[in-house]
């Protein structure tokens, strides 16, 4: 029986709370002044991603009436107020850090953001010229009318209400209209060197020219007021993936609908009048709760940019170049690299540089017959897709499995797929109802007239620019055993038949969750025995209940568990009787922690174990997942040292979980400053 829902916290509260963590970089004044900026628009797109997935389904299921609570015993209507309050208080806490702190800060730093009050002459002149030259030509205002009904504005897109007083050339009296701003303007103008001081870069937001100069869309009539806003709306998709014959034509079909799915959130200027944002609800047919009034853009994700246009490295992280292992130094070769032993990469401090290298290797080789490689998300530009392109072109085996259903990846991933198919690659979109989230490569090369198989693991995905950003592990290995598992996976994947026996990999929906249970309940067995009882687990995410219940046990059976899991987690660490032996830290900072690493001390033998998977229902039933053993004992002892125990003795960016479901953050009191990823950048990065 899974634990009493009083014993488990509420998932989207958790998204929530994850949120604040990441605002809090961006309040901290020892961030750099850019990545503050950075770290306020990361919240604004992860809430965007929050109310188009999560909200939208909370919605949904209070709108079709489903009874019943939760597995934390809310109920619908119950979580949906707690993440409206919440939110509220997020997004008052952006935009006041945005106004009293960050602007105000950058503007001293020569960074200016231009209101219409602060313009001069020559300023006003050019932007005119700019508004006139680039804008209107593009702008389509539509006036509102029996003839003119309110536009289905699209998913997160700039629009402006703007109010109307007048008689137009036919004599209509429209007292509103709406413009929509289309995606190919600048949401951010930069102005030319001549109208800047000295070295300063000044910008304006495009709704700050539009608001000056509304009044040239309507010719005769007076413009009263000029309000953006803003519509969030569902963006989950629905395919019946048993019911379609061919899911990469129904995910076509279904794509353009993201944009206007149904409201779930309405984002308007501060100044928009009270009528004005009734007449906006109504139209997007939502309620008070779901109206944000914001002091600034509607839309902070549009300022992620600013960084690389002003190029102040002053006011950034410092650069760094990723360091390689020293087995991958020596060698230009790849594959003779890893026949002498398994090699591991621990990704942003090490370069990602190797991995592509063995697709791009692989492809050219002539003793290479055969590729195969999962795709999860790798992005619109990426070499490694070049690479199985190339291979397939040559006339090699290239079997890709393509996850079409990679949230807000679809497009492009039915790209590659289509551009593999064209070359003759076998493509193949995974298991129906499965997402194949696994990430491995394996290439089959003849050496000495046999056939030998060289694989590569990882946590995270074959993206070089999340590489740069995300703290993930790879392993390339020969071994024989791993190989023949990863070669049945792939068989599972791309044919049929019963699923067959693994020598050490755990396959969800397999395996996976049954060898994580047990080896919970070894530590338990072990504790009980008198002898040392450890887990230590750093995932993304902890909410599958019989895992919760297999670790309450494991506590009170006197095994010490520390959970590092940066996001969502709905077990309560320190309940007396319950989890008193269970700490549950979040680490936030500068790079984005995706690893996953699971450790159980197994009786002094140590079992490592790397995965894909985060511990939640999905993972362990709904995906197909890896999760692989670190076998040589130097690259274990190598995960544990860089993967677990800096991030045990965190103390800047170390948040610690209360029973409550709340944190707090480490705070060094006069002790030494330790930060993992700080640590990680100094001994494995070049300098």
């Amino acid at each position: 029986m899974p634990p009493k829902p009083t014993l488990l916290l509420n998932r989207e509260i958790g998204i929530l709370e994850f949120n604040r963590r990441v605002l809090a970089q961006a309040e901290d004044p020892d961030t750099p002044l850019l990545e503050r900026l950075k770290f306020l628009c990361i919240v604004s797109s992860n809430l965007d991603e929050f109310f188009e997935i999560r909200v939208a389904e909370l919605k949904e299921t209070i709108r079709v009436n489903l009874s019943g609570t939760g597995p934390d015993g809310m109920s619908p209507l119950e979580v949906f107020a707690a993440v409206n309050r919440i939110a509220h208080e997020l997004v008052e806490r952006q935009y006041r850090l945005l106004n009293e702190k960050i602007l105000p800060e950058l503007d001293k730093a020569g960074v200016r953001f231009l209101r219409r009050n602060d313009l001069n002459e020559g300023q006003r002149g050019w932007i005119r010229d700019y508004f006139f030259n680039e804008m209107m030509p593009v702008l389509t205002p539509i006036g509102l009318d029996p003839a003119h009904p309110f536009p289905r504005v699209f998913n997160k897109s700039l629009n402006f209400a703007v109010e109307l007083e007048g008689r137009d050339a036919f004599g209509r009296a429209s007292r509103a209209a709406i413009v929509q701003a289309p995606r190919i303007l600048p949401r951010m103008i930069k102005l030319p060197p001549q109208l800047r001081h000295g070295k300063e870069q000044s910008f304006v937001f495009l709704s700050s020219v539009l608001h000056e100069h509304a009044s040239e869309l309507f010719a005769g009539m007076s413009v009263r007021g000029c309000y953006q806003f803003r519509v969030t709306r569902n963006s989950d998709l629905f395919v019946d993936e048993e019911e379609v014959k061919n899911l990469r034509t129904a995910l076509q079909g279904e794509l353009p609908q993201r944009n206007l799915g149904a409201a779930v959130r309405l984002e308007v200027a501060d100044n928009c009048p009270q009528a004005m944002a009734e007449f906006l609800l109504q139209q997007t047919e939502l309620g008070h709760e779901d109206l944000y009034r914001v002091n600034g853009p509607v839309n902070l994700v549009r300022l992620m940019q600013i960084p690389e246009l002003v190029s102040r490295p002053d006011l950034q992280f410092p650069a760094f170049r990723p360091g390689r292992p020293a087995a991958l130094e020596k060698r230009a070769d790849i594959f003779a690299a890893v026949r002498k032993g398994d090699v591991l990469l621990h990704h942003p401090f090490q370069s990602f540089t190797p991995v592509v290298n063995f697709i791009q290797q692989a492809a050219k080789d002539p003793q290479v017959v055969a590729i195969k490689q999962t795709v999860y998300r790798i992005g619109t530009d990426s070499a490694i897709m070049e690479a199985l392109i190339e291979a397939a072109t040559s006339g090699k085996e290239v079997t890709v499995v393509v996850e079409l259903m990679a949230r807000f990846e679809e497009e492009a991933n039915i790209n590659w797929a289509e551009r593999l198919e064209e070359v003759g690659a076998h493509v193949v979109y995974g298991v129906v109802a499965h997402k194949t989230h696994a990430k491995m490569a394996l290439v089959v090369r003849r050496e000495d007239g046999k056939l030998r198989r060289y694989v590569h693991l990882g946590t995270g995905n074959y993206h070089p620019r999340t590489a740069r950003l995300y703290t993930d592990f790879g392993l390339f290995t020969c071994n024989q055993d791993v190989c023949a598992d990863v070669n049945e996976v792939f068989k599972q994947l791309t044919g049929l038949g019963k699923s067959g026996t693994l020598h050490h990999l755990w396959l969800a929906p397999f395996t996976l969750h049954a060898k994580i249970i047990a080896a919970i309940k070894n530590e338990a067995r072990l504790a009980k025995a008198g002898k040392p009882g450890r887990v230590i687990a750093k995932m993304n995410a902890l909410l599958e209940p019989t895992v919760i219940e297999a670790l309450y046990a494991a506590s009170q059976a006197g095994v010490r568990v520390d959970l590092i899991v940066r996001g969502v987690c709905a077990l309560r660490p320190g309940v007396p009787g319950l989890s008193e032996h269970i700490r549950v830290r979040s680490i936030v900072g500068r790079f984005l922690e995706h690893t996953r690493i699971f450790y159980f001390h197994n009786d002094g033998a140590e079992s490592v174990y790397l995965s894909s998977a985060d511990w939640m229902d999905r993972n362990f039933f709904r995906r197909v997942e890896l999760c692989f053993p670190v076998l040589d004992k130097k690259l274990k002892q190598r995960v544990i040292k860089e993967g677990l125990k800096p991030y045990l003795k965190d103390n800047r960016q170390a948040w610690d979980m209360t029973a409550d479901g709340h944190y707090a953050r480490k705070n060094p009191r006069g002790t030494l400053p330790r930060s993992a990823q700080m640590m990680l950048l100094g001994e494995l990065a070049r300098e």
